[in-house]
């Protein structure tokens, strides 16, 4: 059966907060009576890149304290693989499932076959599009895109026209057309004033460093030297632009920005080699989805304040605030949070030259 979500309307201090309620009752009631732990399935796109290992082992972490089990599975950027972990995990009978997706459209078969077998599916930062989602899970992405232009924009000249490389994320990934339409907010209105020009863009296949470091190399070939910024939307897009930069001798005289506070990246960022990156407090995302989980698997209430439309449905949604950090607010942001230690991101600079 698939999720009742209802409508409610609640007091918060001064205000009023409309949000969903939601549910299910299904097949998975019946495992829940019978087996000692709530069984979360996590179905994830990739444990390649640092970011992810990150969430596995916060969501797990924290579902273990909530008195939950969780079974983990990785697809390695494998579309179809991904299919088969989903149908894994359903064998297993789980109560609840947990999906990156490594493509948004594709994974639209898995929460189908989760219903059919009574079971609720929750997209963990990455929508899944064209199908009867029950809830989302993310940051404010329209957001990040908008915080990585403004950044740029401000820290271009003033007193000339800008130019500009853009390299977007993975097309198959709803979050990297999310992230370009944040951006696109800030640059379009500048691009068609001519304050700006884009002298390459191009689309990073599975956001993979070393086909982000191809697409600045076509940039490097194209305008040379002449371009002040890198846009990149995430820290391994930005870190294969670096390297790029790095064989030309241009790295640190390029703008280049990110996403994520991977530790290589504010290694970067204190270095001087990037500007900045996007700190989305990955704990709390883990954690609440953690939460959400566990509630949906033992068919509990979860309210959702926020909704975005997937394509077919407006899928109930909770959206967690994102940080920009810069060399001068490291510390008190990613180090003060505990998501990195000063030691790790400050190892190569000499302490007088750490920023404290």
């Amino acid at each position: 059966m698939r999720f009742r979500i209802f409508l409610v309307v609640a007091s918060c201090v001064v205000s009023l907060i409309t949000g969903f309620v939601i549910s299910r009752t299904g097949s998975s009631t019946e495992s829940v009576r019978t087996r000692a732990k709530p069984l979360i399935g996590l179905s994830m796109d990739t444990l390649k890149e640092e970011r992810w290992q990150g969430d596995r082992d916060l969501f797990v972490s924290h579902a273990k304290e909530l008195g939950a089990d969780v079974l983990v599975q990785s697809a390695n950027s494998d579309d179809t693989r991904q299919i088969s972990d989903v149908q894994a995990l359903i064998s297993r009978r789980v109560d609840v499932l947990v999906i990156i997706p490594h493509n948004g459209g594709a994974m639209a078969k898995a929460v189908n076959m989760a219903h059919d077998a009574g079971i609720p599916v929750l997209a963990y930062d990455r929508l899944i599009t064209d199908c009867d989602l029950d809830l989302y899970m993310t940051f404010d992405n329209e957001k990040v895109g908008e915080l990585q232009a403004q950044f740029l924009v401000d820290h271009l000249p003033k007193d000339r026209k800008k130019k500009i490389v853009r390299i977007y994320g993975a097309k198959t990934d709803n979050n990297a057309l999310l992230y370009k339409r944040g951006q696109d907010k800030v640059l379009t209105p500048l691009i068609n004033k001519r304050e700006i020009e884009v002298v390459h863009e191009d689309w990073t296949q599975d956001w993979k460093p070393e086909n982000a470091k191809k697409i600045a190399s076509a940039a490097i070939t194209k305008a040379g030297a002449n371009f002040d910024a890198i846009l990149a939307s995430n820290d391994g897009t930005a870190g294969g632009a670096i390297q790029a930069l790095s064989e030309e001798g241009l790295a640190g005289k390029i703008l280049v920005t990110g996403q994520d506070a991977e530790l290589s990246a504010c290694q970067r960022i204190v270095n001087g080699t990037q500007a900045m990156t996007i700190y989305k407090p990955l704990s709390q995302l883990a954690k609440q989805a953690a939460e959400a989980a566990t509630k949906m698997a033992r068919s509990k209430p979860v309210i959702a304040l926020s909704k975005i439309n997937n394509g077919k449905i407006d899928v109930p949604s909770i959206l967690l605030d994102v940080v920009v950090v810069t060399r001068e607010n490291m510390m008190d942001t990613v180090v003060k949070d505990g998501f990195h230690k000063a030691a790790d991101v400050y190892r190569s600079l000499p302490e007088a030259q750490q920023s404290r």
